[in-house]
């Protein structure tokens, strides 16, 4: 058949770790996050020792196959003329073992995949303290394969050993060094691969790994850039990946780092940061082509051109990862309100917004402090209306091509402000607004951006003297979560007066902030009840400021429930407008009282 993309090809599992020692497969991630248990690894051996099949591997021709250069696990002669698109961690965890190098977990800790052999029964382990005091196992499969190890005399010691231990018939001499052999030899298991054709685009060979994976996942756009990050520029892929390591934890030594409290990123999210600034596109497929070097119209490969397009990406990632960069745009999502990881409900709004703060900053050359008000005001805006959610890549592209035509700094902010002017209407925020309020979601646009709006006003919490500021500030470690929501009109009252729908009693409108001793008090007490009780702290100016801010009706707990959650969402609404109309004047805080919030 002429129109084949691929052909099959046939290995033994040691020609299979040559070519990736040597550099014929590309495997460089043996360094980087494995995301298997070890018992995994375990049923792998486990399966290849009982003669079952462990699966097809799917490798495409990278289009380079002359080209010298040195990458990977070790010291590669060449590079890969085949990359892995599927059968990744078999391979790693083949290779680690039976090579006895370590891994590295998906904690970003080094360590050993040590596999047990109990050549007795025939059982393969996950190594443990246990076992390694038992003679009747091989506490380390890897020893098994090492160049300097004598088969002969590994099987002599260990009967010995066994044998002062327990003693042994002449059937179990015989047996464990057949059930030893047969471990050792699966160096000649036989494997299978399909190999697609370079010729093949990048959606094909995605739609290939669907087609053949048994588990269904998609290969994303991002996968392949990472990978060819690892053919053409390894030290970029693993600054990305040593950047987005040091964002998880708090440096021990108190030296600048990544880590902050909002956001633990991942390789593919700031390479689309990269992309997005360095190339102007959110589209990552047409930029994979050029990363190799591909001519779009006549289809024709490149170095020249690859090379090129590596230095663009060179350039962006630089900017990206730098971490002054990277911590003057976390002020913006403070600046913004949103001052609790659980108050951001899209990562993507997050990465597209540092990329348009990026663009702003270096090729408009914004200035820092007009810079963070106007992203501060897009984040908000991107946040509270999932302008991200729905077709992100599309979304994106739209907002670059905005900027497109326009040079100085004033026609970057200008862009901007009118966007968000021509989202931002009177009818959203007195209609759309209030009707994406009446959501029961688990994670609700809209409720976070009425979150980020207190912050904004200096709200205080509701019952409280704190601020809501306060509370949710990432510097405060309480023993109990910080953002505790309580049901104003707790779950089993409702049930009691006969409103049983979790929709209906989960709505956006029936919860409120408050400190979480609060909300172990209020426990499922009537508000007719308990909130008279609350107003006692407070003189009768601080609870009409309180419940302006929180957007309650006075005396709101005598109100049918249904009337209530009607007349709350508009309240909301406009406080949430209050909030992002005083970011956009720039004060954060409005005069005091109803009359200025609503």
């Amino acid at each position: 058949m002429s129109n084949l993309l691929f052909k099959k090809v046939d290995y033994t599992l040691s020609k299979l770790l040559e070519d990736i020692a040597i550099g014929e497969i590309g495997l460089p991630d043996i360094q980087r996050p494995f995301v298997w248990d070890t018992a995994r690894v375990r049923d792998l051996f486990d399966s290849m020792y009982r003669g079952y099949p462990i699966g097809t591997l799917l490798f495409w021709e990278n289009g380079y196959p002359n080209e010298q250069r040195t990458i990977g696990v070790d010291c590669k002669q060449k590079a890969p003329r085949l990359l892995i698109v599927d059968g990744q961690q078999r391979l790693t965890a083949l290779y680690a073992v039976m090579k006895g190098i370590p891994i590295i977990d998906k904690h970003f800790h080094q360590r050993r995949l040590r596999i047990a052999f109990n050549p007795l029964e025939e059982k393969f382990e996950v190594t443990n303290s246990a076992i390694e005091h038992d003679p009747t196992w091989i506490a380390d499969i890897s020893v098994l394969w090492q160049p300097d190890i004598e088969q002969f005399e590994f099987v002599f010691d260990f009967l010995e050993r066994l044998d002062e231990r327990r003693g042994l018939t002449p059937e179990v001499r015989k047996r464990i060094p057949c059930a030893i052999q047969q471990l050792v030899s699966l160096v000649n298991y036989p494997m299978t691969a399909l190999e697609i054709s370079v010729n093949a685009t990048e959606e094909q060979v995605s739609e290939i790994f669907v087609r053949v994976n048994s588990q269904g996942r998609t290969l994303n756009q991002a996968d392949f850039i990472l990978t060819l990050m690892s053919v053409f520029w390894e030290k970029g892929r693993e600054d990305l990946e040593e950047f987005c390591k040091a964002a998880k934890t708090p440096p021990a030594d108190k030296q600048p780092s990544p880590y902050n409290p909002y956001f633990e990123p991942g390789p593919d999210q700031l390479l689309r940061v990269s992309v997005a600034f360095g190339f102007r596109r959110a589209r990552l497929e047409h930029v994979y082509s050029l990363l190799r070097g591909k001519d779009l119209q006549t289809g024709e490969f490149s170095s020249e051109k690859r090379d090129e397009q590596f230095a663009l990406l060179r350039q962006a990632q630089s900017s990206v990862l730098n971490l002054s960069n990277w911590h003057e745009f976390l002020k913006v999502v403070q600046r913004a309100g949103y001052l609790h990881r659980r108050l951001i409900t899209s990562e993507t709004a997050l990465l597209y917004t540092y990329a348009l703060w990026l663009i702003g900053k270096h090729d408009f050359k914004v200035e820092a402090f007009p810079l963070r008000e106007i992203m501060a005001q897009w984040f908000f805006m991107v946040s509270l209306t999932g302008r991200y959610t729905s077709s992100p890549e599309s979304r994106m592209e739209q907002d670059l091509a905005l900027l497109r035509g326009r040079s100085s700094a004033e026609e970057f902010v200008r862009t901007l402000q009118e966007q968000m002017a021509s989202v931002l209407t009177r009818d959203y925020w007195e209609v759309t607004l209030v009707n994406e309020l009446a959501s029961a979601a688990a994670q609700s646009t809209s409720q976070s951006a009425f979150y980020a709006a207190l912050c904004l006003l200096n709200a205080p919490v509701l019952y409280s003297k704190m601020t809501v500021r306060e509370l949710l500030s990432p510097t405060v470690h309480a023993p109990k979560a910080s953002l505790e929501r309580h049901h104003l009109f707790p779950r089993q009252y409702l049930k009691k007066i006969g409103i049983t729908d979790r929709h209906d009693i989960n709505q956006v409108a029936n919860y409120a902030l408050v400190e979480w001793k609060d909300n172990i008090d209020i426990s499922d007490r009537p508000p007719a009840e308990y909130a008279p009780a609350m107003e006692k702290r407070f003189t009768p100016d601080e609870l009409t400021r309180m419940y302006a801010f929180h957007g309650l009706p006075d005396q709101w707990y005598h109100l049918p429930y249904r009337f209530f959650l009607e007349e709350r969402r508009k309240r909301m609404a406009a406080i949430i407008r209050q909030g992002f109309e005083s970011l956009a004047r720039g004060d954060g805080i409005p005069a005091l009282g109803r009359e200025s919030l609503l």
